[in-house]
């Protein structure tokens, strides 16, 4: 739906639409890119908001403030671990993630007997989260220990009803990455579910923040300015 509605206002305004940003998906992006792991490519993202607690839109003295806080989001992956690091100058977990989409399988069921004497019905459920992973959190804002430390914005016009964010990324090796968890079903909860983490990794160029109903662009945070914690338009 969200893709949808950009695609329309992309091409209102007589913009050229790239095939990253609106033609697939993460789940779409990821295979083609776990295939094909090309470094340096950048592209446009759209973030899940609705899988995002940390996101606020509140008035204030100041204006509408639009925050995405990030003090939790951290990958607690192998390869974004930093061991022996002195948590007073950096973080533990190097990256840090945006959601960008679910999908959700159900795979069929089988008998199975995990309390004795009582057979049942098991059932087999896949999920695939994806994310975009980056380690260059603080070119857009100070390393911070505060809790509502994220990224913002302040508006000086009335908060949008449906808020959208997108992401521009350029590529970093190795790309992609993946894990998987696994839970046996048991008596009490009789599903078998596995989990797969799905990265996209790279550095964090911009946000743009922008009004989904509308199409209109409502704020942009850029790496090149780092130093602004708090950027209007």
């Amino acid at each position: 739906m969200y893709c949808i509605r950009i695609l329309l206002w992309l091409l209102l305004l007589g913009a050229s639409v790239s095939a990253p940003l609106c033609a697939e998906t993460a789940e779409q992006l990821y295979a083609r890119f776990a295939a094909s792991p090309v470094a340096g490519t950048c592209l446009d993202v759209l973030i899940d908001l609705e899988a995002s607690p940390g996101f606020s839109v509140d008035t204030t003295e100041r204006g509408v403030e639009l925050r995405y806080r990030m003090a939790f989001n951290n990958i607690a992956e192998g390869w974004s671990w930093q061991p022996g690091t002195d948590p007073q100058v950096a973080d533990y977990y190097r990256f840090k993630y945006l959601p960008l989409q679910s999908v959700a399988e159900e795979r069929g069921e089988y008998q199975a007997e995990d309390k004795i004497g009582v057979a049942q019905r098991m059932s087999v459920s896949w999920r695939y989260d994806y994310f975009l992973a980056f380690d260059n959190l603080y070119d857009f804002f100070p390393r911070s220990f505060d809790d509502d430390a994220g990224f913002a914005v302040i508006l000086d016009k009335r908060a949008p009803v449906s808020p959208g964010l997108r992401a521009r990324v350029c590529l970093q090796e190795p790309v992609t990455s993946e894990s998987t968890t696994f839970w046996k079903a048991t008596h009490s909860k009789p599903v078998d579910f596995t989990l797969k983490k799905r990265y996209l990794i790279g550095k964090l160029q911009a946000l743009y923040f922008f009004d989904l109903d509308n199409g209109q662009e409502l704020a942009v945070l850029s790496a090149r300015s780092a130093k602004c914690l708090i950027c209007t338009k």
